[in-house]
């Protein structure tokens, strides 16, 4: 097995780094129902979770940003469900039937 075998393309200066690209995430298909659960955090600490949302990556990065202003907490988007930082439930509840969709809580 000689050296070209082995090896692969890390940098030509043609280009520059050659990376490969990651296949964009798809969004898990859902039942159309968005649900709101509470999820206990190291130290803790609460986080709201929404899952369901049918929204693509970016408008759903957008939703969350939206949500988290709206309850004056942080959060992060990812892997298509937002965290939302303690338990604002209910908050998140009202704001998402607000905007037309079918929320459930669920989880104890």
């Amino acid at each position: 097995m000689g050296i070209e075998e082995r090896s692969t393309l890390v940098y030509s200066t043609g280009v520059g780094r050659i990376k490969p690209e990651k296949p964009k995430a798809e969004r898990p298909q859902g039942d159309g129902v968005v649900r709101i659960q509470l999820k206990r955090l190291g130290g803790g600490k609460m986080a709201s979770v929404v899952t369901g949302v049918p929204l693509d990556e970016d408008e759903l990065k957008e939703l969350g940003r939206e949500l988290k202003q709206k309850c004056g907490v942080g959060g992060s988007v990812k892997d298509f469900t937002i965290e939302i930082q303690g338990d604002k439930r209910n908050i998140l509840k009202a704001e998402l039937e607000k905007r037309g969709y079918t929320v459930k809580l669920a989880g104890g």
